[in-house]
């Protein structure tokens, strides 16, 4: 990663060390890239300032989602535990907030950034700035994109989720054990600005139409491309606007059988639209609606039965790892990553680490109370 801010200019004595220091670096450097933590395609830089102390920042992209807040909370905890101090701020998903919020932590030369983009493709501008100024940035769950300073993503393997609800909605629909099985689903897609959108939707879709193509699976709307599915800023309001439309041209006498949504917010709102739309009673019973994050509200939906399945993703676990290559690349360590050849932004294949998610359905909420994301209490 880039080397961390540097101090106030030294006096003259000062300056003739530092330019020693620099070319002795240099020549230590020149013989291997490795030994000063630089990866040869873009990893962290020599940082000869090395060390505990100092703030990272951190830029979450919003407070209307519970796990956001428990991301930037875990996160701030854990890095203030590993002698950091921590700027959490939220953008309440407008990225000119994001960008104004980052452009204030690189002026307050804040050691490292950690970011979860609000838009991935719009904070080009302001992250050559922290390049300029020497401050790495980690790439927090969603990939930023189109620019070489961004030196590290943390994330769960995101081609996986949507792998783990295209399989549970093709199982409760019946399709892999009865070839003659046929239903009726429509999809729905993240936000058009977020890079994970992609990879859900790719996961889903690997599942997927393989039973579109047989004719097994019907999508009514025809609305089976991701640019007509996706769901601007994830947001509950407009899915279940747009599942209202899709009831009503669509399926007049005839029913819905399940729901590809890849996020717990959508989910609710389609939920909503089907409940108004007749749907969750003795005859006429729900869809199956897939989700993700394990929000509260989704899973007591889950066990009231309307919402059907989630993939738990325990961000503590991710908050923690973001932690740890943080601190090795603030000690001038290179972080420990498990993919290097997916996760490419454009400008560069960033070196990732990713953790496994799990899919949750009825049957196993007790999962959620027995790692201690939520107390029993919290179920009922």
């Amino acid at each position: 990663m880039r080397t961390t801010v540097p101090p106030p200019e030294p006096h003259r004595q000062g300056r003739t060390r530092a330019v020693a220091a620099a070319v002795a670096v240099t020549v230590l450097c020149t013989g291997s890239l490795a030994a000063c933590g630089q990866e040869a395609k873009g990893g962290s830089r020599y940082q000869p300032d090395a060390g505990k102390g100092g703030t990272v920042g951190l830029a979450m992209p919003t407070k209307s989602s519970e796990r956001w807040i428990a991301d930037g909370q875990n996160m701030a905890k854990q890095f203030r535990k590993a002698g950091y101090k921590a700027d959490l701020q939220f953008g309440d998903d407008k990225v000119e907030n994001q960008v104004a919020q980052v452009e204030n932590m690189i002026a307050k030369g804040h050691r490292l950034l950690v970011i979860a983009a609000i838009d991935g493709a719009a904070l080009t501008d302001v992250l050559q700035r922290a390049a300029d100024a020497k401050i790495p940035v980690i790439a927090y769950d969603r990939l930023i994109l189109g620019t070489e300073n961004v030196d590290y993503y943390a994330s769960f393997d995101n081609e996986r989720v949507g792998e783990l609800q295209g399989t549970y909605l093709a199982e409760k629909l019946g399709l892999k054990d009865d070839k003659s099985e046929k239903a009726n689903v429509e999809f729905f897609a993240g936000s058009p600005d977020d890079n994970n959108t992609k990879y859900f939707w790719d996961g889903a879709m690997k599942v997927l139409r393989p039973y579109m193509d047989s004719g097994q699976l019907t999508v009514r709307s025809k609305q089976t491309k991701m640019s007509q599915a996706t769901t601007l800023r994830w947001d509950g309001g407009t899915a279940q606007k747009r599942m209202d439309d899709l009831l009503s041209k669509n399926y007049g006498s005839d029913r819905i059988d399940g729901v590809l949504s890849p996020y717990d917010g959508i989910s609710i709102g389609v939920i909503s639209a089907l409940k108004s739309a007749g749907y969750g009673t003795g005859d006429k019973p729900y869809p199956v609606v897939t989700g993700q994050d394990a929000e509260l509200a989704s899973v007591k939906s889950i066990i009231r039965g309307q919402q059907t399945q989630t993939v738990f993703k325990d961000t503590r676990k991710l908050a923690k790892q973001a932690v740890r290559m943080s601190d090795a690349v603030l000690q001038g360590k290179k972080p420990k990553v498990n993919n290097t050849k997916d996760y490419d932004n454009g400008k560069k294949v960033v070196p990732s680490f990713l953790l496994d998610p799990v899919s949750v359905d009825k049957s196993n909420t007790e999962l959620l109370v027995e790692t201690g994301y939520y107390a029993e209490g919290q179920l009922k």
